[in-house]
């Protein structure tokens, strides 16, 4: 028995020949094909303008194009971190991605959760479209419309406050208010559409649990508590490392639609401070050198985000 044991462990490692690769292949190949397309889209579209970020080390002038341009080294980063304005835009950034994660990320689950729940089909298809529909709302009109609501002599709140003897109040001119603006927007218009993940998840969890629970005696906040939520903590967890990966990448259109001098010492963010410095300035090689500099902090956030949940949960990206 130890001598056939000894042989079953020293037995060498199976070699995968080129030929059974290829034959494989000839058989499958129309599932290589189907990969093709998403391939070529992902190395044109994201490998090969990563040729750009040399941009980031160069003084670049059109003429001479990107490898004649002069070398400068870090000389951007420096240039960037040395100046007054750079850990505020950093500071802003950071600050409304965290309030936009804290404030919105629950809210998608609470919703999937509860729409889960609603037996009365008209009902909950209802909810469905109407939270599904602000998605939909470009951020111009978006914009537009918060900026018609809040104006200070025919917006509707404004209407209100003076209804019962306020003074009318500049809000998109107010620093203090334009996080919270800007946040619960995006809440309004992105929670239902969100929420259909969750709702995917929760179709797939498994009905003998919720039976047993049932028999149980367990309450309906006691079955979403120790069986709804479980089973769909996985796919929890990734949109959460997704969303701290992308933390330093706060959306750059409805910022921007939403930016006046009056909140410009709140509202300035990373994105909107590279778009006006490397196309409205001309100043290529310092923008990308931001755009790198915030990439390389959203990669890092992404990864430690990953290794916590790996660690705290057994579920994460990779």
């Amino acid at each position: 028995m130890k001598a056939h044991t000894q042989l079953v462990q020293q037995k060498p490692p199976v070699k995968v020949r080129m030929g059974t690769v290829l034959k494989k292949m000839r058989i499958h190949w129309p599932l290589y094909v189907l990969l093709l397309p998403p391939i070529i889209y992902v190395a044109i579209f994201n490998y090969l303008p990563m040729y750009g970020v040399l941009l980031a080390f160069k003084q670049y002038k059109p003429l001479e194009g990107i490898i004649g341009s002069p070398w400068v080294g870090f000389s951007h980063f420096e240039q960037f971190f040395s100046s007054p304005s750079s850990w505020r835009i950093i500071n802003n950034t950071i600050l409304i991605s965290l309030y936009s994660l804290v404030a919105g990320f629950p809210l998608p689950i609470l919703l999937a959760v509860a729409l889960n729940e609603v037996r009365i089909q008209w009902f909950k298809k209802s909810v469905q479209m109407l939270t599904y529909a602000p998605y939909f709302i470009s951020s111009v009109v978006l914009v537009g419309i918060v900026m018609q609501v809040l104006d200070p002599r025919i917006g509707l709140v404004n209407q209100f406050i003076q209804l019962f003897g306020g003074e009318p109040i500049n809000f998109m001119g107010e620093p203090q208010s334009f996080r919270s603006i800007y946040v619960w927007m995006g809440i309004w218009q992105g929670t239902g559409y969100g929420a259909i993940i969750y709702l995917a998840a929760l179709a797939g969890v498994s009905k003998d649990l919720q039976e047993a629970s049932i028999i149980d005696g367990a309450s309906k906040v006691r079955r979403i508590w120790h069986v709804d939520l479980p089973s769909i903590r996985p796919t929890i967890v990734i949109l959460l490392v997704l969303s701290i990966g992308g933390i330093m990448s706060v959306g750059f259109e409805t910022i921007y639609l939403m930016q006046n001098n009056l909140n410009l010492s709140v509202s300035e963010i990373i994105s909107t401070y590279v778009y006006k410095v490397g196309l409205i300035n001309s100043n290529y090689g310092f923008s990308t050198a931001i755009g790198l500099f915030n990439s390389i902090i959203n990669l890092i956030l992404l990864i430690i985000a990953n290794f916590t949940a790996r660690k705290l949960t057994d579920s994460g990206l990779w």
